[in-house]
């Protein structure tokens, strides 16, 4: 996958029921808080070591429990906190053609970012190159937005998502 992998673990994290191999990308956005992109607070808050303390929004997300396979910071740096074959905890109720429970089947990526703020060039290459890297291991057949599978109660990545350009973006790193 190139340089600016770094691998974080987090506990949020447990087995896939029957071993599945996974076949759904879900991509995600986080920033914390909301509109900051510096700092490690989004891996603290996946590794459970986030200082409450650090800024008041964080009280809302306290006692979450949660994770993904992958963050892409604004830079493309690539983290990774849970292994593909393992089962993150990044989708929560979810839905994808008409089966429930997206963590048990899919990998969940998320950009550090929000709906409505573009993301960067940086992101957009390394996205590409990590969803190559997936798909050369496991068998995605689709990827998906995490407002695709949670629809009403999540919006990510949002309108700032540019969905063509992801599709169409060369897998090879810049």
């Amino acid at each position: 996958m190139g340089p600016g992998v770094l691998r974080r673990p987090s506990p949020n994290h447990d087995l896939r029921p029957g071993g599945e191999d996974p076949y759904l990308l879900v991509i995600h956005n986080i920033s914390l808080p909301p509109g900051i992109f510096q700092g490690d607070a989004i891996i603290d808050f996946f590794q459970n070591r986030l200082d409450i303390s650090a800024n008041p929004w964080f009280e809302n997300i306290r006692d979450m429990r949660v994770s993904a396979h992958f963050l892409i910071r604004r830079d493309g740096t690539i983290v990774q906190f849970v292994p593909t074959v393992l089962r993150a905890w990044h989708a929560g109720v979810s839905s994808f053609e008409s089966r429930e429970r997206c963590n048990d089947f899919s990998i969940g990526i998320e950009l550090e970012g929000t709906d409505t703020l573009a993301y960067t060039d940086a992101q957009y290459a390394r996205l590409s190159v990590l969803a190559a890297a997936i798909r050369a291991r496991h068998p995605i057949r689709a990827v998906q937005g995490h407002e695709h599978i949670a629809p009403g109660r999540k919006t990510d990545p949002g309108p700032a998502f540019d969905w063509n350009r992801f599709e169409q973006q060369p897998t090879k790193q810049p």
